[in-house]
């Protein structure tokens, strides 16, 4: 396990570079640079001289590249000019807000999605098999803006019976004492999370259901209960371990949609936000920090895998 650890580790690693070289080079796609990007179409050519040498960007490209990682190693990820605050100081206002977010919804998709995957597999071809295969399709083909758009008509507008906001608090604390206003965020995240833990747990749960050890617990006489939640259930979460860190980015893009449709204050709508202004240092930061993100998930995924299946074992 130890020498499988040091070589993922190894692998992260790289990956992180190409990933920071790549996300580096796409700031200099910017329409005339990054510079004037920031400044804008007006600014002349002694302010776009000066703020290149400001920021480095007339120095070679691997200079600047080692520079950034320098600051990134310090825990420093830019300065803000349009917010006039650095992205440091941005992060730890939004992103425990986001994490909130994700956890809430995730959490809620797991209790809804696992179970009724198991009772889909147990009952399968069945009227109800059917009704939820058809939801989670749904669930799979409904983008999740225009899912969050349709409760806010629903819920908020015709019926006001929840906020069509999410809580414009500045703190977790206050976002969570005001729970109704969390209630469709937190559905319209959920709902695509449903469709994808569902269908890997019904599928897991089937094909864990014809193996040998299944025909053996039967054969000494234990109970059905037994059979499906004391042997088949574990090794089916096998899957959704591993998907659950392969999906780390599509829980970051969610998040995205989610706080900007509803307005939630999150890292979301801090990113969607400086995408329009151009603000390439919040950009940047946020990129890194859901590379890293998806590198640790990947990597706490494949130690979980190996924890649930005995079976397997890393030389």
């Amino acid at each position: 396990m130890v020498g499988f650890l040091i070589r993922r580790i190894g692998q992260a690693l790289i990956v992180l570079f190409i990933v920071t070289v790549i996300t580096l080079a796409l700031v200099h796609l910017f329409p005339g640079g990054p510079v004037r990007a920031l400044l804008g179409p007006k600014a002349t050519a002694q302010q776009l001289a000066y703020y290149n040498q400001l920021y480095g960007f007339d120095k070679p490209f691997y200079v600047q590249y080692f520079k950034w990682i320098g600051q990134l190693l310090h825990g420093n990820l830019g300065f803000s000019d349009k917010l006039n605050q650095s992205v440091t100081s941005l992060m730890s206002q939004d992103l425990p807000k986001t994490i909130v977010l994700v956890l809430l919804g995730t959490l809620v998709s797991l209790l809804f999605g696992i179970p009724l995957g198991v009772y889909q597999a147990v009952r399968r071809y069945t009227i109800g098999d059917y009704a939820l295969t058809a939801i989670s399709f749904l669930g799979y083909a409904t983008p999740t803006f225009f899912f969050g758009l349709l409760l806010v008509d629903w819920f908020a507008i015709q019926t006001h019976i929840f906020p069509p906001f999410a809580p414009q608090a500045s703190s977790v604390w206050s976002i969570l004492a005001d729970p109704r206003a969390l209630v469709l965020p937190v559905i319209s995240y959920a709902f695509l999370l449903y469709a994808l833990w569902s269908r890997y747990m019904r599928s897991s749960v089937m094909d864990n259901l014809v193996q040998d050890y299944v025909r053996t617990a039967r054969a000494k006489g234990a109970s059905e209960r037994r059979v499906i939640w004391g042997h088949v259930f574990r090794n089916s979460l096998v899957s959704i371990v591993t998907l659950l860190g392969l999906s780390l980015p599509t829980l970051v893009a969610g998040a995205i949609f989610i706080e900007v449709v509803f307005n939630y204050p999150g890292m979301g709508l801090a990113f969607y936000t400086a995408a329009l202004n151009v603000d390439y240092q919040v950009l940047l930061g946020f990129t890194v920090l859901a590379t890293v993100a998806t590198v640790v998930g990947n990597l706490l995924a494949d130690v979980g895998y190996a924890i649930l299946d005995p079976r397997v074992r890393y030389s």
